[in-house]
């Protein structure tokens, strides 16, 4: 069931994580949940590695409040960060104790503009 979640605050993210987790719980079969989200938009490929890294190193920690404070706090661009947020409240809550930064890539290693990058990770929460 996908849903879509704009700018919220963290009370909100919070509860959305703990519904999720509660809606899962109760399945009898298992249930992927993905988080989609791009990092930091449109900086250098220099300032978007530093920036990217401060989110994900918040997510390989399963820390959701403070990847949301990160977020806000280092202007960090990241479109789906509450989508993510949400996700490791829930997934916290469902028994997750690692996660695993599988790939992290900027746009320019792609197109050869480390002007105006952005960020791409993909991270494994179990």
């Amino acid at each position: 069931m996908p849903i879509v979640i704009g700018p919220a605050q963290w009370e909100s993210l919070d509860a959305l994580g703990h519904s999720l987790a509660s809606v899962i719980a109760a399945e009898r079969e298992p249930v992927l949940l993905i988080a989609s989200s791009d990092m930091n938009h449109y900086e250098s490929d220099a300032v978007t590695r530093v920036k990217d890294r401060k989110a994900i190193d918040q997510i390989l920690a399963l820390e959701p409040r403070k990847l949301f404070d990160t977020v806000r706090d280092e202007k960090i661009s990241m479109c789906g960060y509450a989508a993510a947020v949400a996700t490791v409240v829930a997934a916290r809550e469902l028994g997750a104790t690692q996660a695993e930064l599988v790939r992290y890539a900027t746009s320019g290693e792609v197109n050869g503009d480390m002007e105006e990058v952005v960020g791409y990770a993909g991270i494994v929460i179990r």
